[in-house]
């Protein structure tokens, strides 16, 4: 589980596949110091496990539910990621309760600029809509944001230039694919709900 407060943005080293699987390296320093092999780092959202580490880099096999369901379906050597480690129990939780477990893929329709601050429209896929809602929480490329507006085909979030400086959103630019991570807590009342 994870906090969507972004700790690191790390590179996009190298992209392997073998035997139908494919496998990330990612370079980021001063991020690893206490990950072993089997930790879980939240990457761009999605909760991967270091199956290998060197000082400055891990390496993580993608499932391919996880490429099917996120952005690393197109991911390039060079890519910039999100990073941040699983949620220690007795640290505070600043963002929102993040699974790590994509919903799918967004594509951001416009970015708007208010000085150093950002708005993101973005057009979820279809059947994310109803889990999302105007002042609720949501986690895009793992960032933890709240929804400041909605229309029947997009959602709009705000960003502090704090929040653009810290992570990989100060690359985004319009078309690009993020991904998105609905709050639990309506994924939760929809099974609830259904019952």
């Amino acid at each position: 589980m994870f906090t969507g407060i972004i700790k690191r943005v790390g590179k996009i080293k190298k992209i392997e596949d073998r035997n139908g699987r494919r496998y990330f390296t990612i370079e980021v320093r001063n991020f690893l110091k206490d990950v072993k092999v089997g930790a879980s780092i939240a990457t761009n959202g999605a909760c991967l496990t270091v199956i290998a580490k060197k000082k400055n880099e891990f390496k993580a096999e993608v499932m391919p539910e996880t490429l099917r369901v996120t952005n690393f379906r197109n991911a390039k050597i060079g890519d910039l990621v999100n990073l941040e480690l699983g949620l220690k129990a007795n640290e505070r939780i600043d963002g929102h309760f993040v699974l790590g477990h994509v919903d799918g893929v967004g594509v951001i329709e416009n970015i708007l600029s208010q000085g150093k601050n950002k708005e993101l429209i973005i057009k979820p896929p279809r059947e994310l809509m109803e889990y999302l809602a105007c002042k609720g929480s949501v986690a895009l490329d793992g960032v933890s944001l709240t929804i400041s507006g909605c229309g029947k085909k997009f959602f709009k979030v705000s960003l502090i230039s704090h929040t653009v400086e810290v992570t990989n959103f100060s690359k985004l630019k319009k078309r690009d694919k993020i991904n998105i991570e609905v709050d639990m807590m309506a994924r939760y009342l929809e099974n609830l709900l259904k019952k």
